[in-house]
């Protein structure tokens, strides 16, 4: 059974930093990228920031230049690295894994950590 497990999130004031992680447990085959999404309230889930099989990454316009995905493939695990927040950048974060052929993918979701960002 897999399972994605995030951390990291909490209150940060304006301008500071936070790191979410995501630990993926289980076998997952045929990876096609690992990424990070969120969703405001009373709005739709966004993906913020994606790392493909083929190592390119790509990132929402809003975040780029303060948000970073990285991963560590010996842990099996995805980071997002957020710098200078915004009380605009406050959702619930959802880590995902897009997997599968190209013509049938499947997701698996982690089930959200809450930021918080205050003025």
């Amino acid at each position: 059974q897999v399972r994605l497990v995030e951390s990291g999130g909490g209150l940060v004031q304006a301008g500071g930093s936070l790191r979410l992680s995501c630990a993926a447990s289980g076998s997952i085959f045929s990876i096609n990228a690992r990424g990070w999404y969120r969703q405001a309230p009373g709005k739709h889930r966004e993906l913020v920031a994606r790392s493909t099989s083929d190592g390119s990454t790509n990132y929402v316009d809003s975040v780029k230049g303060r948000f970073t995905i990285s991963r560590d493939n010996a842990k099996n695990t995805v980071y997002l690295q957020m710098n200078s927040l915004k009380p605009e950048d406050t959702a619930v974060y959802y880590c995902n894994v897009r997997a599968g052929p190209s013509i049938a993918e499947y997701d698996f979701w982690g089930q959200g950590t809450q930021v918080t960002v205050s003025s």
